[in-house]
């Protein structure tokens, strides 16, 4: 992102603390971002940025068990009042200039203790503790997200008034506001998050942009990035963003996550002679993944207001099946059909939504398919139609179930998870678990539309 991958820049705390300051940033936005993926902002001036990356600056252990209305969920044992006290750690090789908050810059954080040690709360080490997993093997992964939002302005009573009103896909909405998809065209690029398309969406205000894969730490680093820029950039135009997953009855944001594994340079989704020519261990990446899906749901959907939108025939990805380019399917495999698209080969997650913590979901879903992997996994077979249509015999046949239609549901199958609990240790495991119980606490009893209005503007 902006030189951060490139030749042209440091990488040591010192040499980025100059080179941002070169580039014009007086300011660096560290940005922990918390269980429902709310960005919790600390920023501090250039001139300070090389010995915060030392010795970190000090946020309150109770934001690890925040819930997406600002309360928190204690949990004896682990976190259960206001003593604690933590060090959020910028990156200083992730660290990046903000092109749409010219004089800002963006720094991912990893969480220590105030004695140095690493937290066992850190969504970004559980990332890279999976990424390193694979390393072992000799293997990678590719990850990236792409984004579905809604833009408008509120009226009155703080409804959204959406940018446009369709069609779906078509030139009437992006001519309506071509001004704001050139400024946000132009700086993604600018940004070097490599923009690889924009196009209005099939609901009333809804756009979605697509990027290309990178590692996955920087998949999630990205993520954060992307969306403090589209926040940014909406808001020259008098406008204002919501990734909620449902900001009306017949919007649903998404945010899916496309993954391959690779060997190499080989993509071990293509070439091999499994389902749809997938290489044995690309199978069982896959198969794992699909397995423990009902729990990293809990993870990937951690809001009560997301399983409006995980519903049969929205194209969420409510049924516990894969196939080859099936829109409905929750794991959606994008085949790298001849020997010049083989390297494209891909499985998209598409029960996922803006509502994510993207270290957590990337982690959680490497944690499945690493252990899918090791188990040689093997897929059921396809499912090409619509899966909510099969008959049970066929359902039953197949696996193909649906998946958990509420957070409590979700968070059962997430507490039965004994892949996600070793994979991502105690502390992180059961404060995160915490805040899924306390959610359904906070919002037991409300109707949709009130939801809607409590969390449209909080993501």
């Amino acid at each position: 992102m902006n030189g951060a991958n490139g030749l042209d820049r440091p990488t040591d705390a010192a040499g980025v603390q100059a080179w941002l300051h070169e580039a014009g940033v007086a300011a660096v936005l560290l940005g922990f971002v918390d269980p429902s993926t709310i960005v919790r902002a600390k920023t501090v001036p250039i001139a300070r940025f090389a010995q915060v990356a030392s010795s970190g600056v000090g946020l309150s252990t109770l934001f690890n068990v925040a819930t997406s209305n600002d309360q928190f969920a204690l949990l004896p044992g682990y976190i259960d009042g206001p003593s604690g006290d933590l060090r959020l750690r910028p990156d200083p090789a992730a660290t990046v200039p903000l092109a749409a908050m010219p004089g800002w810059a963006w720094a991912p954080v990893d969480q220590y203790t105030q004695e140095g040690d690493p937290y066992p709360g850190c969504p970004r080490a559980f990332t890279t503790r999976m990424v390193n997993g694979f390393a072992d093997r000799g293997l990678s992964v590719l990850a990236v997200f792409e984004f579905e939002f809604s833009v408008g302005t509120r009226d009155g009573d703080g409804a959204l008034v959406p940018a446009h009103e369709g069609p779906g896909y078509s030139d009437i909405a992006l001519v309506r506001n071509h001004d704001l998809a050139f400024d946000l065209i132009t700086t993604m690029e600018a940004q070097g998050l490599g923009l690889q398309q924009f196009h209005p969406e099939y609901a009333d205000g809804q756009f979605e942009m697509s990027f290309a894969p990178r590692d996955p730490v920087g998949a999630a680093d990205s993520a954060m990035v992307i969306r403090q820029t589209v926040r940014a950039v909406s808001r020259r135009h008098g406008l204002e963003v919501s990734f909620a997953p449902q900001t009306g009855p017949d919007t649903g944001n998404g945010a899916h996550v496309h993954l391959s594994l690779w060997e190499g340079d080989r993509n071990l989704m293509s070439g091999g002679d499994g389902p749809a020519g997938m290489d044995a261990r690309g199978e069982g990446f896959i198969a794992g993944i699909l397995e423990e899906l009902p729990a990293v749901v809990a993870v990937a959907v951690p809001t009560v207001l997301g399983y409006e939108r995980l519903q049969p025939h929205h194209w969420s990805g409510a049924m516990q099946c894969w196939g080859t380019e099936n829109r409905e399917a929750a794991l959606r495999f994008v085949q790298g059909s001849t020997e010049a698209t083989a390297g494209a080969a891909n499985i998209e997650i598409k029960p996922v939504d803006g509502t994510a913590n993207p270290y957590l979901t990337i982690g959680a879903l490497l944690a499945a398919a690493l252990h899918g992997m090791d188990a040689g996994d093997r897929l059921p077979p396809p499912t090409v139609e619509d899966p909510d249509g099969l008959s049970d015999d066929v359902k039953a046949a197949r696996g193909v179930r649906r998946l958990p239609t509420s957070l409590s549901e979700a968070a059962d199958a997430f507490a039965a998870s004994t892949v996600l609990a070793g994979a991502m240790g105690d502390f992180l495991y059961q404060t995160f678990l915490a805040t899924r119980r306390e959610e359904c606490v906070q919002y037991a009893g409300l109707d949709v539309d009130e939801l809607i209005r409590r969390l449209w503007w909080r993501f």
